[in-house]
């Protein structure tokens, strides 16, 4: 994999290392990249960027102007998890209950070597948007970075981002147009019942009994009323009420995440939970409150841009390292809100023999920064290439 990584690429390869575990031993969660951020412009400024600091709280954009030309933008994300890290590694977290272990040091990192490439080396013709991205880890920064005129501002002909992904060697990359990563929505149930003594449960309502009939219930919404060929997913993650034995609870609460993989489906699990939410508990003479919201969107790649994409790593990475059997992710990704207002592609690019994502042994590999910055530039070159005249 060496031979397909830019000579210019690898021989900044430690510094791009130094700079990743720096991040990693600094982490910070959502909205609270202050630190990664001024190291971000900083670097970029450095580099010949025009920065923009402070899109979505902590956001930033590096901008890169060469001729006339199309406009790309390329995505990294910056924050971190509130996990507590067990890797043992001698750049670990500084920061107890805080941890980079999703990669978004590395991927921060990956971005900036083909940054500081792209400016010093790269023929290009147009216009490179570096966006450095805040809270993907459930917060939803690529929203607010829209919110803040992310696309107004810094328009873009096509977005891109990349995700490294446990388990899939180094050097290989996985492509999919159309529908990529799930819709995630998180369901606050209430129910109301009616307490009393656990040795009289007749007199009672019990919001128990009435929690697990609805976990049940909503189990037939995925196997009766979605298409059998189609993906959708409910799981209740918690479920909390009373605090003794022998007492039935006045009421009891649980919490849901709610997956699909259309649009549709996403709009008729919404409906349907809540017809038989308030149904179930209403046979049970109790009574439901719903708070339903609306996390990330199902991430749909634009088929255009992700032939291009898929062609660039294909030219400059070899066949052998396509990823021919990749499918869609019922995990989620903020980008969805990015690529619902501009065409573009989600990526991934395989981390090695790692540990899974969010796991608190889990660490970036730094074989992947050359392999990603390298395809990184190699996408720039081919979206901002300089146009070809004719011969006079």
């Amino acid at each position: 994999m060496k031979s397909h990584v830019l000579p210019e690429i690898a021989a900044v390869h430690s510094e791009a290392v130094a700079l990743r575990r720096r991040i990693h031993a600094n982490p910070e969660l959502g909205f609270e990249e202050f630190a990664t951020s001024e190291l971000v412009a900083e670097y970029l400024t450095q580099c010949g960027y025009e920065v923009t600091r402070g899109l979505g709280g902590t956001g930033v954009v590096g901008t890169l102007r060469r001729g006339i030309g199309p406009s790309v933008g390329l995505r990294a994300d910056m924050d971190a998890l509130p996990i507590e890290e067990e890797t043992n590694l001698p750049y670990s977290s500084l920061h107890a209950g805080k941890m980079h272990a999703c990669g978004h040091d590395g991927h921060t990192a990956t971005l900036l070597a083909a940054a500081r490439h792209i400016a010093r080396t790269s023929a290009i013709s147009g216009t490179l948007h570096l966006i450095f991205q805040p809270a993907e880890e459930g917060k939803g920064g690529a929203a607010l970075m829209i919110e803040d005129g992310l696309l107004e501002r810094f328009p873009c002909d096509a977005v891109f981002a990349l995700h490294n992904m446990p388990g899939v060697p180094v050097g290989k990359f996985g492509f999919l147009g159309g529908p990529f990563l799930a819709s995630a929505d998180t369901v606050t149930v209430r129910i109301h019942g009616r307490g009393g003594h656990g040795a009289v449960p007749h007199k009672a309502i019990d919001p128990i009994l009435v929690c697990s009939a609805i976990v049940m219930a909503l189990q037939t919404i995925v196997s009766r009323n979605v298409d059998p060929q189609e993906t959708a997913i409910i799981s209740a993650g918690s479920i909390h009420a009373g605090v003794v034995s022998n007492v039935i609870p006045q009421s009891a609460e649980m919490i849901l995440t709610v997956r699909a993989l259309k649009r549709e489906i996403r709009e008729l699990l919404e409906q349907r939970i809540a017809e038989v939410v308030h149904a179930q508990a209403a046979s049970f003479g109790a009574s439901a409150e719903i708070d339903y919201v609306r996390l990330y969107p199902v991430l749909v790649n634009s088929a255009a841009e992700t032939n291009l994409a898929r062609d660039v790593a294909r030219e400059w990475f070899g066949e052998e390292n396509l990823i021919d059997d990749l499918r869609p992710i019922t995990g989620s990704e903020d980008f969805a809100f990015v690529l619902e207002k501009c065409p573009g592609s989600y990526l991934v690019t395989g981390n090695g023999d790692s540990l899974p994502l969010h796991h608190p042994g889990y660490d970036f590999n730094d074989d992947v920064l050359a392999v990603g910055a390298t395809y990184w530039v190699k996408l720039v070159e081919r979206f901002l290439a300089v146009p070809v005249r004719d011969a006079v």
